[in-house]
C-alpha cells in the first residue's frame, strides 16, 4: 500500500471560482498526488500526496507555475477536527476514563478530554478519517448519551446596543449640565469685559470696582464666601460627576488595577482633582467667610464628559454597523442538512436530518428546491439554478450540474440537488468570511496600537508635567511674590501669603491637567 501525507500550501492570488478549479484540475493530472482541495477564502489548498515520489515544495512550485503564489504551511494542526459535547449520564471518574479510553482507540482520535464536573468532552479529531457523527455514535455504543454544545449562531457577542445606550445615556446627562455651565461662563466673560470697560473709563478705586463685582447677582453672595455662581456650578457639576462620569471610574479602576495608565485614568484624574479641588476651595472660603469668591473649576468636568462620551457615543455606533452586516451573514448560514445514503447507481436507500456541526466532509448531502447548501460542496447528481448572489453579488441564478461546486448559505432554486460535502463547518465559505470580518474588527491599525502606547506614556508624562508645575509656582511664590501677586487677581489680602501661593500653584497644575485630557489624541 501506498503511504499517502497530507500537506497544507498557502495559496495567494486566487480572486474567484475558476481559480480554485485551475489549480484543482491541473495538480490532479500531476503524478504522486492523490487528491487537493482548495479553500478560496482561506487561501488554502490542502493537498495527499505520495511522499515517495513528490514533496511539498515541489507541490508549491506547481502552484507557483500556473501564476499563483504559494507557500508550504508549516503548522498542519490546521487541519484537524475539534468537537465539543455534552455528555449526560456519567457518574463517576471510572466513566470518564472508560469513554477516554475507547475514544483514544479509535482510529483518528488525536485527543479526546472529558470533564466530570462540566459533563463535557473536549475532542480533537482527523476529519479525514473520522467525523463527528461517528465520534457521538462511539460515545453513545457505551451507554451514554450525548449531544452537541449548541453554537451561539446570532453574533450577539458583537453587539454593540449595550454601550450604545450606555455612551448615549452619559452623553445626554452631560449635555443636559452641561449647556447651563456654559451659560453661566458667558455671563460672566461677558460681565467681566463690562467691569473692566468701566474700569478704563472712569478710573474707579479698587474699592468701588469690587462693590460693583459683586453686586452682579452671580457674584452675589448666599453664604458669605458662596456665590450664586459657585452654588449653581456646583449643583449642575454633581450629578455629571456622578452619572456622566460613571463608566469613565470603573474602566480607570480597572486600568489601575493592572498597573497601566489609559486615557480614562487621565479623564477621571483631570475631573476629580479640578470637582475636588473646587469643592475644597468653596469650603475653606465658607469657613473664611470671604468677601471675593474663589476661583473654582466647576465648569471643567461637564464640558469635559461631553466632549468625550459623545465621542464613545459615535464610535459605539460605528462599530455597531458592522457587527450588524455580519449578524445579517451568520444568520444566512443554513441550522439543519439532509444526509443521504446511496446504494449502487445512487439509489437512495436512507435520509436523515442532521445539524450542519455534524456533516462530514464526504458525506452526500440532499438540497431540495427553495433549500440552503448546508456546506460547501460539489454536485454528483442533478440539475439545478442557484442564487449564489450572496457571496458574488451576482442577481442572476447560476447554472449547477454534476461537477460544479456549490458555496454554503446560497439558495437552491428549481432542481433537486445531491452534492458531496467539501468543506464542513469552519472552513466553509461563508464561515471564513464572518471569521475574516471578526478579526478585522478585533484588530487594530498599526496607528491605533502607536496611539494607544503613547496613550500609556503620555498620562502618566501629563500627571508628571502638573505635579512639577505645582512645585514650580511653590518655589517661585516663596522666592519672589510678585510674580504671584501680578497673575493671580482678585486674591483676597486677609489671607496669607502662603495660602496664596499654595491656592495659585494648585490653580495652575489642575488647569495643566484639564487642558491636556480632551487633546485631540484621547478624543481620536
Amino acid at each position: 500500500t501506498k503511504t499517502i501525507s497530507k500537506c497544507y500550501v498557502q495559496v495567494t492570488g486566487m480572486t474567484c471560482a475558476s481559480c480554485v478549479a485551475n489549480i484543482e484540475r491541473n495538480l490532479r493530472r500531476e503524478d504522486g498526488i492523490h487528491s487537493i482541495l482548495v479553500a478560496l477564502m482561506a487561501g488554502k489548498a490542502e493537498v495527499r500526496y505520495n511522499p515517495a515520489v513528490i514533496h511539498p515544495s515541489a507541490i508549491a512550485e506547481l502552484i507557483r507555475e500556473l501564476g499563483f503564489g504559494a507557500t508550504v504551511m508549516e503548522n498542519c494542526g490546521e487541519g484537524d477536527g475539534i468537537l465539543e459535547l455534552v455528555v449526560r449520564g456519567m457518574t463517576c471518574a471510572s466513566c470518564v476514563h472508560k469513554i477516554e479510553s475507547t475514544l483514544m482507540k479509535t482510529n483518528g482520535v488525536l485527543y479526546c478530554s472529558v470533564a466530570l464536573a462540566t459533563n463535557k468532552a473536549h475532542i480533537k479529531y482527523d476529519p479525514e478519517i473520522i467525523g463527528p457523527r461517528d465520534l457521538i455514535q462511539a460515545i453513545k455504543d457505551l451507554g451514554f448519551s450525548t449531544s452537541l454544545v449548541k453554537r451561539d449562531r446570532s453574533a450577539s457577542h458583537l453587539d454593540h446596543k449595550q454601550e450604545i445606550r450606555q455612551w448615549k445615556r452619559s452623553f445626554v446627562v452631560s449635555l443636559v449640565f452641561c449647556i447651563p455651565v456654559m451659560g453661566l461662563m458667558i455671563y460672566m466673560m461677558v460681565m467681566d469685559s463690562q467691569l473692566a470697560d468701566a474700569h478704563a473709563h472712569h478710573n474707579l478705586s479698587k474699592e468701588e470696582m469690587e462693590a460693583l463685582h459683586s453686586s452682579m447677582i452671580l457674584e452675589y453672595q448666599l453664604l458669605p464666601g458662596l456665590s450664586v455662581m459657585n452654588f449653581l456650578s456646583f449643583l449642575l457639576c454633581v450629578p455629571v460627576q456622578v452619572f456622566g462620569g460613571w463608566h469613565f471610574y470603573i474602566q480607570a479602576y480597572k486600568a489601575l488595577k493592572h498597573k497601566t495608565a489609559n486615557m480614562d485614568v487621565l479623564i477621571v484624574l483631570a475631573t476629580t482633582i479640578a470637582f475636588a479641588y473646587s469643592f475644597v476651595i468653596l469650603l475653606v472660603a465658607m469657613a473664611e467667610k470671604a468677601k471675593v469668591n474663589p476661583v473654582t473649576f466647576f465648569d471643567t468636568p461637564p464640558m469635559l464628559f461631553v466632549f468625550i462620551s459623545l465621542g464613545r457615543w459615535l464610535e459605539h455606533v460605528a462599530k455597531g454597523k458592522t457587527s450588524e452586516a455580519l449578524a445579517r451573514l451568520i444568520s444566512l448560514q443554513a441550522t439543519e442538512a439532509t444526509i443521504v445514503t446511496l446504494g449502487p447507481d445512487n439509489v437512495l436507500l436512507s435520509e436523515e436530518q442532521v445539524d450542519v456541526e455534524l456533516v462530514q466532509r464526504g458525506d452526500i448531502v440532499k438540497v431540495i428546491p427553495g433549500g440552503k447548501f448546508p456546506v460547501d460542496g460539489r454536485v454528483i447528481e442533478g440539475h439545478s439554478m442557484v442564487d449564489e448572489s450572496l457571496i458574488t453579488g451576482e442577481a442572476m441564478p447560476v447554472t449547477k450540474k454534476p461537477g460544479n461546486t456549490v458555496i454554503a448559505g446560497s439558495i437552491n432554486q428549481n432542481g433537486s440537488l445531491l452534492i458531496s460535502a467539501t468543506h464542513v463547518g469552519a472552513d466553509t465559505t461563508l464561515s471564513q468570511i464572518v471569521k475574516l470580518v471578526e478579526e478585522a474588527q478585533t484588530s487594530k491599525a498599526p496607528i491605533q496600537q502607536f496611539a494607544d502606547k503613547l496613550s500609556g506614556y503620555f498620562v502618566p508624562s501629563i500627571v508628571a508635567v502638573s505635579v512639577v508645575t505645582l512645585f514650580a509656582w511653590i518655589i517661585i511664590g516663596f522666592v519672589d511674590f510678585e510674580i504671584v501677586e501680578k497673575y493671580f487677581l482678585g486674591y483676597n489680602k486677609s489671607i496669607s501669603a502662603a495660602e496664596v501661593i499654595i491656592r495659585f500653584a494648585f490653580q495652575a497644575s489642575i488647569t495643566v491637567l484639564c487642558i491636556a485630557c480632551p487633546c485631540s489624541l484621547g478624543l481620536a
